[in-house]
């Protein structure tokens, strides 16, 4: 237990680091931002079809104006007397209520001139004098038996349509808001209508508008049950129908705050958004409930009693006389089927509905769930974090989905999983930052340490041989020289990266590390050196290598690309090109790149400083040896890029 939690202690900067995103990601859980609107809408649409379609109730039936109707009965709009005829068959045929998704804006324009005397004067409340023509008249006779609603629409710009003559239908309700309920109206206040023709919508008693607007993103997943006009509520058309059905008095709104409001039917509870709109539960795409051509109604060839009791919705899918909405199931879904599918809803009560405090739960579990992937992070490691962020949101929009399609409650997952994923991306980065920083601070000890190493051992040839260790010191920058130069040669870029070039002039003076080994009066010897003392000497390079070997053996360094470049350099810097050096006999490629390196600078060096055994060789002369040594001593292309460096080892 102490060891997790010093654990946890030393990973609290990334816990931090976790958490600091997670407090973004709630507070956009408070205030959605409208640059959000289009993840939102993105995420209620997964969930809504994850979680599946309900079957309509079977309460519903649409009467279709179909391309079939229009070929038998002729093209639209029809004669008043045709959509009298109609309406008369739907309620011979047993429709309890009947909703028709159209407007009659106009006199029937079949009259004709021959009715000229035939046509009547209605006044309006407001005074204006209207025509009724013979087929109007027809039409408005067959409304008054009753069971039968209007469509018309509420605009919202004043100069779209004028008011005058209208007659509609407002709601009788009572209106209920909390003591603190803010000033904002729960309704949106229209301008204008375009309506029927007021001796129709008289005689009709009851209309209902037929406005539905799309989101921003042209898809269509609610709609306004009520809208205020000129000081009066009114119902939309399905909500008009179902309230006819159920001969509903006891009508209230009551506002829970800014954001939820509730429908009171009788006892039906409806849950609303903050503007009286209702989220629609789509029964599927388009044709899910049951439909019948007009036609077939006007002609009498019904299969039973598909009509008995039931709520009529009348309007067109016909080609060119359609409307259609996008909805989360379906791009061109029919005007008269929302119709159908919001009083569905009502019927059923089973609501789409967001919880009265649905921001805040929301922004809650973006909160806790996101500082619990922080902690995860910090306490496991990014591997358990991952797979505990997978389960967690795998859960999290499961319940989502399930909450849905049980109880028809939604709460969005979108800002819990964005604070998920940016606590462990922001959590993640921190600790590979960390974690690079901890291996960079790890690279420069190392390298501290390699320094202080050769520095050591330099010291160590110094104090024994001045000389020696002098020379040691010149050949690292001849060899970074050197180095740098050759890695333009096709046959050494590849190999001479800047971060070997670097290593290889640390690494070089310790070439002649085993003449530690040699004893001082053969090493200093300032005449010819014997058989045996030449075989003693010989043996540096071998004695070098080994002592690397022992150290690594004692440390248990494998695989160690300093040490193993140091060996290289130790032990085949006496390596020839012509295979003629030692102690291997090497010959050509066979020699490492470093050992064939070192192996140049080692011989310019010795030839122009002062050695025991003889004086120095001026620079141009120790140039001409180097050169008769080119493919015999030393490689080609090694001694070409000594020439271009030359200048510079001169000075």
């Amino acid at each position: 237990m102490r060891f997790k939690t010093v654990r946890l202690a030393r990973q609290w900067p990334i816990v931090v680091s976790g958490a600091t995103p997670v407090i973004l990601a709630t507070a956009l859980a408070l205030y959605r931002p409208t640059s959000l609107a289009g993840l939102e809408r993105a995420a209620y649409d997964a969930v809504i079809r994850w979680a599946g379609t309900a079957a309509p109730s079977g309460q519903i039936v649409i009467v279709d104006i179909d391309e079939r109707s229009l070929s038998r009965i002729g093209q639209w709009p029809w004669h008043r007397d045709v959509l009298g005829r109609l309406i008369s068959r739907l309620r011979e045929a047993g429709a309890a209520t009947i909703a028709l998704d159209m407007m009659f804006a106009e006199p029937d324009r079949y009259a004709r001139p021959t009715d000229a005397g035939q046509q009547q004067d209605a006044r309006s409340s407001t005074g204006t004098v209207h025509t009724i023509w013979p087929a109007d008249a027809t039409l408005a006779d067959v409304l008054r038996d009753g069971r039968v609603l209007l469509g018309y629409a509420l605009t919202f710009n004043a100069t779209e349509a004028s008011t005058a003559g209208c007659v509609l239908h407002p709601l009788a309700m009572t209106l209920t808001q909390p003591p603190d309920a803010r000033p904002e109206s729960p309704f949106f206040d229209a301008s204008g209508v375009i309506c029927s023709l007021p001796e129709l919508a008289r005689a009709a008693g009851t209309s209902g508008f037929l406005n539905a607007a799309p989101e921003a993103d042209g898809v269509l997943r609610r709609v306004p049950l009520l809208l205020e006009f000129d000081g009066h509520i009114y119902p939309g058309l399905a909500l008009a129908a179902v309230i006819a059905e159920a001969e509903t008095h006891d009508i209230a709104l009551r506002v829970a705050n800014v954001n939820t409001t509730t429908l009171v039917l009788g006892r039906r509870s409806v849950p609303l958004d903050g503007r009286s709109n209702l989220l629609v539960r789509y029964r599927g795409k388009k044709g899910t409930f049951p439909y019948v051509s007009a036609a077939d109604v006007l002609e009498g060839h019904l299969s039973g009693t598909p009509f008995k009791d039931k709520l009529v919705f009348v309007g067109a899918t016909a080609l060119g006389i359609r409307e259609g909405v996008a909805t989360p199931f379906d791009t061109l879904f029919p005007g008269v089927e929302l119709q159908a599918t919001v009083a569905d809803n009502l019927l059923r009560q089973d609501f789409l509905q967001r919880p009265e405090h649905a921001p805040t739960l929301e922004a809650l579990a973006a909160l806790l769930l996101g500082l619990a992937a922080a902690f995860a992070l910090g306490a496991s490691g990014v591997a358990w974090a991952s797979l505990w962020a997978v389960v967690c949101l795998l859960a999290l929009w499961g319940g989502a989905v399930r909450m849905v399609s049980t109880s028809g409650w939604f709460l969005s997952p979108l800002f819990p999983t964005v604070s998920i994923g940016a606590a462990l991306a922001a959590g993640t980065v921190a600790k590979y930052s960390r974690e690079r920083l901890r291996a960079d601070r790890a690279g420069y000890q190392k390298a501290v340490s390699q320094r202080l190493m050769i520095e050591t051992l330099l010291s160590l040839f110094e104090s024994r041989d001045p000389e020696t260790g002098r020379h040691a010191r010149r050949t690292q920058r001849y060899a970074q020289l050197l180095a740098q130069q050759l890695r333009h040669h096709p046959r050494f870029c590849d190999y001479l990266t800047p971060e070997r070039i670097d290593l290889l002039a640390r690494l070089a003076p310790l070439h002649d590390i085993g003449k530690v080994g040699v004893p001082e009066q053969v090493l200093n010897k300032p005449g010819a050196l014997t058989g045996d003392e030449l075989e003693e000497v010989r043996k540096h390079p071998t004695r070098g290598r080994d002592v690397i070997l022992e150290a690594e053996r004692r440390v248990g360094a494998g695989d160690d690309a300093i040490l193993s470049m140091a060996k290289e350099i130790v032990y085949t810097h006496h390596e020839r090109w012509d295979g003629t050096g030692y102690p291997q006999g090497l010959r050509g490629e066979q020699i490492p790149i470093p050992g064939r390196l070192v192996a140049l600078v080692d011989v310019y060096d010795a030839l122009v400083t002062n050695r025991v055994y003889r004086a120095a060789m001026p620079h141009e002369k120790a140039i001409g040896v180097i050169l008769e040594g080119k493919e015999k001593h030393f490689d080609p292309a090694i001694v070409d890029a000594f020439l271009d460096v030359a200048p510079r080892l001169k000075s």
